[in-house]
Order: C-alpha cells, then structure tokens, then sequence
C-alpha cells in the first residue's frame, strides 16, 4: 500500500505566553494520500496555519508526530524539508529581486546545482508565461504575476508536496481562474497540494477531498461529493458545520 505522502498523528500546539498559554492545535490526525488535491478549510485563527507551520518545521509541535512521505518532520528536518514546497499568503521575498533570481536562490538553497537549477527555473518561467517578466523586480509585478513567481519558487526543488496558503489573495477573476489552471496542471503531472483558501468556490473547484478545523480541531473530513451532497454548495454545508460547533 502507498505511503500517504502526509500524516499527522495526534498534533498539538500550544503556544506559551508570559502570563498565559494559547492551545492553537487539539489534538489533530489527518493522512493524505499521494495525488490528492486537499482543501484545509477553517476560520480565521482556527488552526490552519499553525497546522501548516508545523509541518514545513516553521513551528515546533508540542506533541504527536508529522511525517511527510513516512519521514518525520522533526526528527530528519532537512529530508522532510526537501519533500515540501510552500506558497504563503504573504509575500516573504526580496521585493528587489527578480523572478528567475528568487527561484535561484531556493534552488541553491536545497543544494540544486548551478545547470540543473538554471533548466530548471526556464522551465517554471515557461510554465508560469513569465517569460518577459523573469528579470522584471518582484515589486514592480501585479498581484497575479506575483502569485506566479511565488508559486514557481515553491516549485523549484521539485516537492511531492506543494502546500498554498491563500494562494490567489488580491488577485482578479481572470488571474484566479489562470491560477487554478495551472495548479490542475501541476496536481495532474503528480504533485499533492494542499490548499487553504477563504475562497470556497476555490475549494470546490479544485479540491477531491476537504477538512475543516475548527477551535484547533479538525470537525468535518470528506470528500467533496460528501460535502456536497442533497444539493448543497460547500459553503453551505461549511457554515452549517462551523456553526454547529461553535454553538456546541
């Protein structure tokens, strides 16, 4: 049987205050299997990115185990590293640098050397049509040119798994629909994404499988037939489900 490319067993974070402490993941399990277009659905402050942090070692857990591809997140960190690529929804990038240049630098970053990383980026140029903007500087981009050149970046090291947090923020109706194009093409071609986003229209378009966490706790896990069952859009059944909770 395949390895799921990520599983989460019994995840819990606190975050430790001076006076106080903030419990930001409850206790969460989750597997997902290779290929899978996931959805990570949740309210603001209900454990996405605490959960994602943890995974690409940006946060430490405080307990339970993470393991992409069956390595463990803590344990071999820079294997599992190696295994992710990250799309955040803020743009944490040199502003003055240049597409082809960000990309450059992540690949030696995972130690890609100089020819493999340079085919490499024309090929992401290419893909992402960034090809007359390669060494244009990121801030100089619109929004849906950004949101390509931080995808690309993500892509460089060539991941199993590639994990987009609010992925087309800011962008316009034609940029959104240019970008799910792309992320079929790349989830297609074999890549496993994982994709939070406020937009559950996005979900719904692009996602085969979907969770929602609520309160640090994962409250509904389906797919999206499941979720869309008797008629219903995913939005209506994820304001039913978090509504349930929260009046619990």
């Amino acid at each position: 049987m395949d390895t799921p490319i990520l599983e989460i067993k019994n995840l819990t974070k606190v975050y430790e205050g001076e006076k106080d402490s903030k419990l930001a993941v409850d206790n969460i399990s989750l597997s997902i299997p290779r290929g899978s277009f996931f959805g990570l659905l949740g309210p603001n402050g209900a454990g996405k990115s605490t959960t994602i942090h943890c995974i690409t070692g940006i946060s430490q857990p405080t307990s339970g185990e993470i393991l992409v591809d069956g390595t463990n997140v803590v344990e071999e960190y820079k294997l599992a590293r190696t295994k992710v690529g990250l799309s955040p929804q803020e743009f944490n990038v040199d502003i003055f640098a240049t597409p082809a240049e960000l990309m450059d630098f992540i690949g030696g970053y995972y130690g890609i050397d100089k020819k493999t990383r340079r085919n490499r980026i024309d090929e992401l140029i290419k893909q992402f049509d960034l090809e007359e903007h390669r060494n244009v500087r990121f801030q100089k981009l619109s929004g849906g040119l950004k949101r390509r050149v931080m995808l690309g970046r993500a892509l460089v090291h060539m991941p199993d798994l590639l994990i987009l947090d609010e992925p087309t923020a800011g962008v316009d109706i034609k940029q959104r629909h240019d970008l799910w194009a792309y992320l079929k093409e790349i989830n297609e071609n074999g890549t496993t994404i994982i994709l939070t986003s406020h937009y559950l229209e996005e979900i719904q378009h692009l996602c085969n499988d979907i969770a929602i966490i609520n309160h640090g706790k994962i409250v509904a896990h389906d797919t999206k037939e499941h979720f869309l069952k008797d008629g219903q859009s995913l939005e209506q059944a994820y304001l039913r489900i978090t509504n349930e909770v929260t009046t619990k």
